[in-house]
């Protein structure tokens, strides 16, 4: 009789549990990601300031592409022994946090 009374406990207490609805939030993210045009150029074409401001800063880098936008900032893609990275600059070599 324990065992009737037990088995039955159990198999309504998993009924309910299955039954039971369960209230799921799902937020909605939105990202913006304003793209910087960066065209490429020259290596050649970097102002003075800039490469100095790099030699300076590390000069273990390999500066392997330079680019530029419309505000005259400077991205470079460098690497300093097997670290590959970018750097941004102002036309007058100073860093840029981005």
């Amino acid at each position: 009789m324990k065992k009737l009374i037990l088995s039955a406990a159990i198999v309504l207490g998993s009924l309910s549990t299955f039954a039971a609805t369960i209230a799921t939030n799902n937020p909605v993210e939105k990202s913006v990601t304003i793209a910087e045009e960066y065209t490429e150029i020259k290596i050649e074409e970097l102002p003075a300031a800039v490469v100095n401001a790099l030699k300076k800063a590390y000069p273990d880098a390999v500066l392997t592409k330079a680019y530029v936008n419309e505000k005259k900032e400077y991205k470079l893609d460098i690497t300093v022994g097997e670290k590959v990275g970018s750097l941004f600059a102002d036309a007058n070599g100073k860093w840029i946090q981005k």
